[in-house]
């Protein structure tokens, strides 16, 4: 539960089967909500990313314990093991999710249904269970039983092919996004179609099946540049740092050092064209308007470059900002999380874990007026609540939450 009942999603019950990331980030949403998210994972191992790494997060005798990669999705959640292929532990899950309001998996297709803890069978045993499952291409179609990984993902759903610098530039080619960007989004798809389920239960009484995949979250965020061909009909092509419908929006050269120029309106161009002292440029027929700029790109930021190239960044940048023109440095991830707006805003959390009183994490975005999130309960050790929830919630007594650790079912 959340430690308020004053959080959103307070009183509602996570079984969370998935691995890796994209489920981990929706359950992790999930709980900085407020829901009780309980992580089902294989005793001994747990998690995969438990084991990605370095970089580990130290024990307190200085033995590497928890890797960063898990550290990252599994905030807020209790974990406990259970061995679900063996027929305690697939009854164990069962009672589960008798109690819960949801259950997060992404196994491959029918690798639940084997342990008898699919939606098919487990819906009868609650009707009201939402059941998420996040795969890589679907329950259905084609490409059904193949695995799916984020990297092939943005790959096979075109990303990539709109990712990197353009033909002809110095070190062209496709490149994928810095984080798992496919899993990531579909994490926040899930979570999303989690809420809308809950809240349809609200009418209906009944529970259903969520059915996502990483492919079609793929798709779906490709956004203007999948309207650019559907509706054009030109296929998108690399463009590195530039923007397909705006100019100028990219890097700039100055004498020391790259800025982000993002010019999203007429207006803010002419600014721009005054605060690099290029007036006419405003008011040129190759330029005067976005449309024409797209048309006339080369020219456009060929003109802009020779003017930029004379500046300082800093200097440049508090003369844009000034001039109400959206600029920005680049920034590295230490100088980000030194940035005065992203600790005002309290995206870097300070928690305190078992084995590090002052562990650093990136907080959640979301700030509402009146409920509040639960961010004070770090990632759990692996199986560190079996037993509390075996007991609290299930009712077992320490006499059989003893068996079933001798017989290794958790």
């Amino acid at each position: 539960m959340g430690s308020s009942q004053n959080t959103p999603l307070a009183g509602l019950r996570v079984v969370d089967m998935s691995r890796v990331l994209a489920g981990p980030w929706a359950g992790q949403i999930l709980a900085d909500l407020g829901a009780e998210v309980i992580k089902v994972e294989r005793p001994q191992s747990g998690d995969d990313t438990r084991h990605w790494g370095p970089p580990f997060l130290p024990n307190r005798h200085g033995e590497d314990s928890e890797s960063a990669y898990y550290l990252c999705a599994n905030r807020g959640k209790k974990s406990i093991t259970v061995d679900i292929t063996v027929p305690e532990g697939q009854r164990l899950i069962r009672e589960l999710a008798q109690r819960a309001d949801v259950l997060l998996e992404n196994y491959k297709v029918g690798g639940l249904a084997k342990y008898g803890l699919d939606y098919a069978a487990l819906a009868p045993v609650n009707p009201r269970l939402v059941y998420c499952s996040i795969t890589g291409f679907g329950q259905t179609g084609p490409y059904a039983q193949r695995p799916g990984y984020d990297f092939l993902i943005q790959a096979m759903g075109g990303l990539m092919s709109i990712t990197g610098q353009a033909d002809g530039q110095p070190g062209a080619g496709p490149v994928k996004v810095g984080v798992a960007i496919t899993d990531l989004v579909t994490g926040l798809y899930a979570s999303i179609a989690i809420q809308g389920a809950l809240l349809e239960r609200q009418n209906s009484g009944k529970g259903q099946h969520i059915d996502l995949s990483l492919l079609d979250a793929s798709v779906a965020i490709l956004a203007n540049q999948a309207s650019n061909y559907l509706v054009g009909g030109a296929v998108p092509q690399r463009l590195g740092n530039a923007h397909p419908n705006i100019v100028p929006y990219q890097t700039f050269a100055c004498s020391d050092g790259h800025i982000i120029i993002a010019v999203g309106n007429d207006a803010q161009f002419r600014s721009l064209c005054q605060v690099l002292a290029l007036p006419a440029l405003a008011d040129d027929r190759r330029a005067s308007s976005n449309p024409l700029r797209v048309k006339n790109r080369d020219y456009v930021i060929a003109e802009l470059a020779a003017a930029i190239a004379g500046h300082q960044c800093e200097a440049l940048l508090q003369a844009c900002e000034q001039a109400g023109v959206p600029c920005g440095p680049i920034n590295t991830i230490d100088q980000t999380f030194g940035d005065a707006s992203v600790l005002a805003r309290g995206m870097r959390l300070s928690q305190r874990h078992p084995h590090n009183d002052q562990l650093q994490l990136a907080g959640s975005p979301i700030h509402m007026s009146r409920s509040e999130l639960v961010q004070d309960q770090p990632p759990p050790l692996l199986g560190q609540h079996t037993e509390e929830v075996l007991t609290s919630l299930l009712g077992y007594s320490a006499e059989t939450v003893k068996g079933l650790a001798e017989k290794k079912v958790i």
